[in-house]
Order: structure tokens, then C-alpha cells, then sequence
């Protein structure tokens, strides 16, 4: 991993604790992911924790020019008052756009009232969708199946194309959507367990054969993925895979020039 700290284009994950218990219990982090794409700030899923991970790792969210959600819940939304908050100086510096599913404002909107004039504007995520953040644009391909309406990503930086994939419950054609070089992927549990709408390791599996991305990234891990070490297990996919998969750890950065290295790498990196 390029550890190059003039790097423009790195991803920093802020957590990677998924689904209510590894949040409650703060096992890991529940923070989000910060990206920072060719001079572009970006704050995606701001949960539990937000200000004090995205502060502790000496990033400015007054530089931020967006925050984006990709969902409602409380593991990827709790934080975003108090880093609109954060990125507008209290409101004394009005700047950076909200994004986030139509529901997201309905009768519990995520986002307090008076914090509406500190911002630029609200855009509400739609599926098929397409955005454009100063040098990055992302889009929404498809909404995913989640108890709320939720959707992953797609983003074109400095000609990088990376994916995440959100909460969601596996689905026919969700391969189609990702296509990339990097996927970021959340892994909630061990095994498929219906009614409950997450990825599991056979289902992540399935995704990694399909795409072949240079490198996939396993994060927001539920409570038994962690017990069962998500290192050991992005290790195990690696090897059956033939593909590059990394386990997430609170605070990682990773540069997307790495994207270009050869090298296998899976398992727990350096931070």
C-alpha cells in the first residue's frame, strides 16, 4: 500500500463497524468513509462518531464540498448535523451539499431544519442517477433491497473508477451495477440469514468473482464477521479468489495509485 502522503486520491475509512451491535458496543468505529479525490472532500455515511474519528485522523470537514448518504439509518446518518456543523464553521462559512434518498426527508428528515441555510443545496439521490462533486461524478445505479431506500455508488475521479456497495440484501444483477477497478464492499454477516437485508461472505464472494476488480475492500463488519477476524477472512477470499481483498480497519487510507501495484495483497494492511 503507497503510503505517500502527497497523494491526492486516498480513501479513508472513519469505521468499519456494521449493524447495531458492533455500533452500540463501539467494538470498532462507526465513522464513515472520507474521500479525498483530486483536491475534492467528500464525507460519505457519517455515522456514530463521525467528528470525533474524521478530527482524531486531522481531517478538516471545512474543506468538505459534500456529504453524502447513502442511507437513513442511524449507522450511516447519526453524525450528519454536527458535520454540516463542522464543514460550514457553524454556519458562519455556508458551503458543501447534502445527498441523500428521498426518504431521508420525509416525516423523520436526517438533517435539522436551521442547518438547511448553512449548506448549498439538498440533492435527493434517485436510482439512475448522476452527480457531480468539483472534479468527481458518481452516480446511483440501482436501488438496493434495504428496509429504507438506499443506494450505493459509483465514482469517476482523475480517471479512477472505484464502487461501494452499500446495505443491502443480494440480488440478481447487483454484479452489473459495480463494475470496477476498486469495490468497497459492506459485509455485514458470516452467512445469509433472511429476513435480514445484508451481504454475507458467500454473497460477497459471488460479487468479487464476478466483477474481477483489481482490489476489493470488506468493511462495515457485523458482529459475528468480527469475531470470526475479517483479516482471516479477507485472507480466505483472497486466496479463492485470485483477487486482491483487504480488510478494512478504522483509520486506513488507501491511496488509489496502489491500484496499479502487482503485488497480491490481502489480509489486515498497514495503516
Amino acid at each position: 500500500m503507497n503510503k505517500n502522503n502527497s497523494s491526492t486520491e486516498t480513501i479513508t475509512f472513519l469505521g468499519t463497524a456494521g449493524a447495531r451491535f458492533m455500533v452500540s458496543r463501539q467494538l470498532a468505529a462507526s465513522g464513515g468513509i472520507w474521500l479525498s479525490l483530486d483536491g475534492t472532500e467528500i464525507l460519505l455515511d457519517p455515522g456514530p462518531g463521525s467528528i470525533v474519528q474524521s478530527t482524531k485522523r486531522k481531517l478538516n470537514a471545512e474543506k468538505l464540498s459534500a456529504i453524502i448518504l447513502s442511507h437513513r439509518h442511524l449507522d450511516h446518518a447519526h453524525d450528519v448535523n454536527v458535520m454540516i456543523e463542522a464543514m460550514t464553521n457553524g454556519g458562519f462559512n455556508p458551503r458543501g451539499r447534502l445527498f441523500a434518498p428521498g426518504d431521508a426527508f420525509g416525516s423523520e428528515p436526517v438533517i435539522y431544519s436551521y442547518l438547511k441555510s448553512y449548506i448549498e443545496g439538498i440533492t435527493v439521490l434517485e436510482e439512475g442517477g448522476s452527480y457531480t462533486v468539483g472534479g468527481v461524478t458518481f452516480t446511483t445505479p440501482v436501488r438496493h433491497d434495504h428496509p429504507v431506500e438506499t443506494y450505493g455508488m459509483v465514482f469517476n475521479s482523475a480517471g479512477r473508477r472505484f464502487a461501494y456497495i452499500a446495505d443491502t440484501r443480494y440480488f440478481e444483477g447487483l454484479e452489473r451495477s459495480y463494475r470496477a477497478e476498486l469495490l468497497i464492499i459492506n459485509m455485514v454477516l458470516t452467512q445469509p440469514r433472511p429476513p435480514i437485508a445484508h451481504l454475507s461472505i458467500p454473497d460477497t464472494e459471488a460479487i468479487i468473482r464476478e466483477i474481477k476488480p483489481r482490489v476489493a475492500i470488506l468493511s462495515h463488519f457485523g458482529l459475528h464477521v468480527w469475531q470470526e477476524k475479517p483479516w482471516k477472512i479477507a485472507g480466505e477470499l483472497a486466496e479463492r479468489t485470485g483477487i486482491r481483498v483487504i480488510a478494512a480497519r478504522d483509520g486506513m487510507k488507501f491511496d488509489l495509485a496502489s491500484l496499479e501495484e502487482e503485488i497480491p495483497g490481502h489480509g489486515q494492511p498497514e495503516v
